[in-house]
């Protein structure tokens, strides 16, 4: 089914790639390789600068990482964010796109944004999965990771759909064993973008301002940085007719919206094992 549906933060290239461009970022972390298909081109961006890829998933696809031992412009750690983040070096830019829920992707900007103040460095940050379904519900791919206190009840077995922040047990958007759903969407400290907001309402002060980008298609792409960084103002008037355009919501909604019903079909029609 995932073939059908354009999952991948690389789409979203034509408005990142130029935003690095203008912030000169020539080292970038990324958390949450999976495939490779983002850090393949942010490996030959930095080459290009002069930089490197440092890419942290403790357990991405075979494929990415016998193309990252072959590429000197990367380095791949098998660690889970937050264990690497604690002692990790400065960047110019990060990509979060590892665990989708609140606790992992709010400790995450975090710590980011303590490295980044600690070298006295501009946040640029992209994150994806800000829209549905990962918004305000957590999805985990190892909930183990996740505190008790802080994790929400969750499936394996159950989907979601839109306009019902319930699940449906073998319905639905639905990981089949690769990632659970919180059974609930909404509420405090679920989801990542209310993760988002919550570190924003954090960092985001009179003396160091932030801005905040909500692109709403393939997932959503959110993007925060330092206001006053001397890239700031090109890159916010570049990004301004992308944030919450509502054509672009309404086209994701109507793409997600096909792909319920291609999965329901898939399932009704689906032959017993």
């Amino acid at each position: 089914m995932s073939n059908l549906l354009i999952h991948s933060m690389s789409e979203f290239s034509a408005i990142i790639m130029p935003c690095l461009k203008e912030a000169e970022a020539a080292n970038i972390t990324e958390i949450g390789s999976e495939f490779g298909g983002m850090s393949r081109e942010l490996a030959d961006h930095c080459e290009e600068q002069g930089g490197m890829l440092t890419c942290y998933d403790p357990e991405p696809d075979p494929s990415f990482s016998e193309w990252a031992e072959g590429s000197s412009a990367v380095c791949h750690v098998k660690q889970p964010s937050l264990d690497a983040l604690e002692t990790a070096g400065p960047a110019d830019a990060w990509f979060i796109d590892g665990d989708h829920n609140y606790f992992t992707v709010f400790n995450e900007l975090v710590h980011v944004d303590r490295i980044c103040c600690e070298a006295d460095r501009p946040l640029l940050a992209f994150l994806h999965d800000v829209s549905w379904p990962c918004a305000r519900r957590d999805f985990y791919y190892a909930p183990s990771r996740v505190p008790a206190d802080w994790r929400h009840p969750h499936s394996y077995d159950h989907g979601v759909v839109l306009d019902d922040d319930g699940v449906l047990k073998g319905r639905g958007f639905r990981g089949s064993g690769s990632f659970a759903v919180a059974l609930k969407a909404g509420g405090p400290r679920n989801g990542v973008l209310t993760a988002v907001e919550d570190f924003i309402a954090k960092a985001d002060t009179e003396e160091r301002p932030l801005y905040y980008v909500h692109v709403p298609a393939v997932f959503g792409l959110g993007i925060i940085f330092d206001a006053d960084a001397p890239w700031a103002e090109a890159i916010a008037q570049f990004l301004l007719p992308f944030h919450q355009n509502p054509l672009i919501a309404r086209l994701e909604e109507n793409r997600l919206r096909n792909y319920l019903e291609v999965i329901d079909w898939q399932d009704r029609t689906a032959t017993p094992a």
